[in-house]
C-alpha cells in the first residue's frame, strides 16, 4: 500500500484546525462555567441575606435556596453545553414536557406547596398563634411545606392543606396581643340598672387581668323578651381572655344574688279560665 504524505499532512492540518476550534470553544465553556458558578454563588448569598432580613422561616429558607440553586445550575449547564456545540433544543423540550406532566399529576400537591410558600413568606400567622380556619379553631403547632398542623383547644390534632389556608379566610385570634372580652348579662325589668352596672364594674376593676389603660364599657344592649341585657366590654391580654370570661360568668351570678339582682330565664305564665256551667 502506497503511503501518501500529502493526505497525511491534510489530515494533520484538519486535526489541528479542529483542535484549535474546539479547544477555544471548550476553553470558553470552562471560563463560562467558572464565571457562572461564581455568579450563582453570589446570587444565592444575596437571596439568603434577603430571606434572613425578612425573617423567613428557616424551613422555607433552606428549601427556596435549594430550588433556586438547582434551577440556576441547570440553566448554566444548558448554556455551557450549547457553547461547545451540543444541541440543547431537544433537551429543553424534554424537560418542558416532563415538567408539564409532573405538574398535571401533582397539581394538588403543588397548590399546597405554593400555599405553604405564601404562608411562610407573608406570615398571616406563625407557630404558636391561635387561629380560626376551615371550621376549626386552635393553636398552630407547625407550618410545613404542604400542610399546617393545628392543635385544637380540646387537644385534637388537625392537618389542614396549605392551599385551603392561603385561599380561604383565616382569623388570627391573638396576633394583636390584646382582645376585647365580649359578655352579655341579663337582669330583670324590675331591677336597678345602675346598681347592676356598678356591681359588674367593681368586679372588673378588681381583676388584675383586666387592662386598666382601656375603657370598661357597660351598656344597655337590648330589651330582651325576658330581660334587660347589659353588654360588657373590658379589654385583656389575649392569653387572659377565657380566664376573665369564665370567672366573670361565675362572679357576676354570685354578686347579683347578694345584691338581690335577678338574672331572668325564659318562663311562661299560664292562665286557666273556667267557663261557668250552664
Amino acid at each position: 500500500m502506497e503511503f501518501n504524505i500529502e493526505k497525511v499532512e491534510h489530515y494533520i492540518q484538519m486535526l489541528g484546525e479542529m483542535a484549535v476550534q474546539y479547544g477555544v470553544q471548550i476553553l470558553l465553556a470552562i471560563i463560562a462555567y467558572v464565571v457562572g458558578s461564581f455568579i450563582i454563588k453570589k446570587v444565592l448569598n444575596l437571596v439568603a441575606m434577603g430571606l434572613e432580613k425578612k425573617k423567613v422561616e428557616i424551613t422555607l429558607h433552606g428549601f427556596l435556596l435549594s430550588i433556586l440553586s438547582a434551577l440556576l445550575k441547570v440553566i448554566l449547564v444548558i448554556v455551557v453545553a450549547s457553547m461547545i456545540g451540543i444541541q440543547t433544543a431537544s433537551f429543553i423540550a424534554i424537560l418542558g414536557a416532563a415538567g408539564l406532566a409532573i405538574g398535571l399529576a401533582l397539581q394538588g400537591s403543588l397548590a399546597n406547596f405554593a400555599g405553604g410558600v405564601l404562608i411562610l413568606l407573608f406570615r398571616p400567622f406563625k407557630a404558636g398563634d391561635a387561629i380560626k380556619a376551615q371550621g376549626f379553631a386552635g393553636s398552630v403547632e407547625e407550618i410545613q411545606i404542604f400542610n399546617t398542623i393545628l392543635k385544637t383547644f380540646d387537644n385534637q390534632r388537625i392537618v389542614i392543606p396549605n392551599a385551603l389556608l392561603s385561599n380561604g379566610c383565616v382569623t388570627n385570634i391573638n396576633v394583636n396581643g390584646t382582645r376585647r372580652v365580649d359578655m352579655v348579662f341579663g337582669i330583670g325589668y324590675d331591677d336597678d340598672i345602675s346598681k347592676a352596672k356598678a356591681v359588674i364594674r367593681s368586679l372588673l376593676e378588681a381583676d388584675e387581668r383586666v387592662l386598666k389603660d382601656q375603657p370598661i364599657d357597660i351598656w344597655v344592649g337590648e330589651h330582651g323578651d325576658s330581660s334587660i341585657n347589659l353588654f360588657v366590654r373590658p379589654w385583656s391580654k389575649s392569653a387572659d381572655y377565657w380566664g376573665i370570661y369564665f370567672d366573670m360568668m361565675e362572679k357576676v351570678k354570685l354578686e347579683f344574688d347578694k345584691a338581690d339582682i335577678s338574672i331572668p330565664y325564659p318562663q311562661r305564665d299560664v292562665h286557666i279560665h273556667q267557663t261557668p256551667s250552664a
